[in-house]
């Protein structure tokens, strides 16, 4: 399902911090998000792969499992998911006509001209209410934005995980790493443990300061063992701990070294799971992690053409870490589109050194930047930089005169590549 009328007319309406419309809607519909187990994922990076990990492992142990995950990238199904297959357009269809029928009831109960929820909150409130329908075992959901104020907030969570901190929407969340996760500890409940991953100190003190004040037990997937190698094949195994043992050797269907860190952090909720008296064997989390994949995440789409939706400087850094270990055999283009809300030099700057060619581009987005105003942003650099234009244009031309194309800069531009690719449509 790309669009349907409902949502169509909520794509005006931003973006909200504060949880008084989700309490209320929730409430009036039954606190449908109360009828499961929760895990509660936050973090600047690395949140929907932690997601997809904990949802394999589950599936592998026999758990039916709601997973909630945003931005979509070419699907709005793709936000509500059972046993990790997105929910089919029909039943997606149903969910979003009766969550707005209660929507209005709602309303004309509370005597409001206008029935509240964001995009973001109607979406979110659908995946409880669906979750619930469906009886599902446990329920693994993503943060949007922050935490403390996000509309997943509402959740009675059995375990949370905050997977990393960086710079990122900071006129929402704050400029120093302290602040930012600060508000991210904002989903730690009294009492129940919080898996923290790699992270800077002045970040991890900050969450572990909220955590002492609740009396939640802090498991810290830095301080567990992660190891990387290359076997013969040349296919990298991962031997990763967690305080309750390891699971031995693994494969990570996603590539890069930040999802060894990533993995680290599923492998604690998935143990702690295991204390609150989940079943779930070594068997099924060696399985889950090894066919754990997330779309546009270092995601080759075809040959010579690799997405990876990294769009904060975090992001970068790791799939700038990823190029520097590929080698580099032929012509290597960037093709490169971001939003309004990011800095240009600070994501774009540590993938320089890894291209020959930069050009800029933009999706079909209202918050995508326009080329020339990237690169106005950007200054002088040391690789040639040209305007692609649209996207649409752009892609079948760029790849024709490189051996390997990299976009980056976007999630939304990484979800139009895929639509392009897959004939779905921009």
């Amino acid at each position: 399902m790309i669009t349907h009328p409902v949502l169509a007319s909520l794509e005006g309406s931003g973006m909200r911090l504060g949880l008084d419309d989700m309490r209320g809607f929730l409430a009036f519909v039954g606190n449908p998000q109360l009828a499961y187990p929760v895990v509660h994922v936050a973090g600047t990076n690395g949140k929907g792969s932690v997601c997809t990990m904990v949802t394999e492992a589950l599936v592998a142990a026999g758990y039916r499992v709601g997973t909630n995950t945003s931005p979509h990238l070419v699907a709005v199904n793709e936000r509500v998911r059972l046993d990790g297959v997105p929910i089919d357009d029909a039943s997606l269809a149903e969910a979003i006509e009766s969550t707005d029928r209660e929507r209005w009831a709602w309303a004309n109960s509370a005597g409001l001209a206008h029935a509240p929820l964001t995009h973001f909150e109607f979406l979110t409130a659908l995946a409880f209410r669906v979750f619930a329908e469906r009886a599902v075992d446990v329920a693994v959901i993503e943060v949007g934005l922050g935490g403390r104020l996000d509309g997943t907030n509402v959740v009675s969570p059995t375990v949370c995980a905050i997977t990393s901190i960086g710079l990122d929407h900071t006129a929402e969340l704050g400029t120093d790493l302290a602040g930012i996760a600060g508000e991210k500890a904002g989903i730690l409940k009294r009492g129940v443990s919080v898996v923290v991953g790699v992270m800077p100190p002045e970040a991890r003190a900050a969450i572990e300061a909220r955590a002492a004040s609740l009396g939640c037990e802090v498991w810290s997937a830095a301080q567990l063992r992660r190891e990387r190698r290359l076997d013969e094949q040349g296919v990298v195994r991962w031997t990763l701990g967690t305080p309750d043992g390891s699971p031995g050797t693994v494969t990570l269907a996603m590539e890069g070294a930040h999802q060894g860190a990533n993995a680290a952090v599923a492998l604690g909720v998935l143990h702690r799971l295991r204390r609150a008296g989940f079943t779930i064997d070594d068997a099924a989390i060696t399985a889950g992690l090894s066919r754990a994949r997330i779309q546009g995440r270092i995601e080759t789409l075809r040959p010579g053409l690799i997405v990876d939706g990294a769009h904060n400087p975090d992001g970068t850094n790791a799939l700038a870490a990823w190029l520097s270990g590929r080698p580099r055999t032929g012509k290597r283009i960037l093709l490169f589109g971001m939003g309004r809300d990011r800095d240009t030099r600070a994501v774009l700057g540590p993938l320089l050194p890894h291209f020959d060619e930069i050009v800029l581009t933009r999706c079909d987005h209202p918050n995508a930047r326009e080329p020339v105003e990237i690169a106005s942003l950007l200054g002088p650099i040391d690789v040639p930089l040209s305007d692609g234009g649209p996207i649409g244009g752009c892609l079948d031309e760029v790849c024709a005169e490189a051996d390997e194309v990299i976009v980056a800069g976007s999630l939304y531009l990484v979800g139009a590549v895929r639509a392009l690719v897959g004939g779905v449509g921009a």
